[in-house]
């Protein structure tokens, strides 16, 4: 769309609590450009913007839950033994993905 010409002006007024309003959804977006945005959302009607906060705190869990198997899959391999209390960790963090994993399918689907 580079090259795209407009040839047609569309203009409105807004009043100071509006353009507040549009400007921190736009900042919100992570648009730059108030045109881009109000461009944007004239033709898309909806801008979805993805807080990976939720993301990477599943991302640091999994690593967590990694480093424990490995962990555990050392001590296993050294003591031909599996520790109750071993397993018990793990699960625990299984339930902690599985829950961060359901919070970030929750907020998707709010979307």
């Amino acid at each position: 769309m580079a090259n795209v010409t407009r040839t047609h002006n569309v203009h409105f007024m807004v009043n100071e609590q509006e353009r507040d309003m549009i400007k921190r959804r736009m900042e919100q977006s992570g648009i730059q450009s108030m045109r881009a945005y109000m461009l944007k959302m004239a033709i898309d009607g909806r801008i979805i913007h993805i807080e990976l906060d939720s993301v990477k705190e599943m991302v640091r869990l999994l690593s967590n839950a990694t480093n424990n198997i490995n962990q555990i899959a050392k001590r296993a391999n050294q003591t031909n033994n599996i520790y109750a209390a071993d397993l018990e960790e793990l699960r625990e963090r299984y339930e902690g993905i599985c829950g961060q994993t359901k919070v970030i399918l929750r907020k998707i689907s709010e979307m």
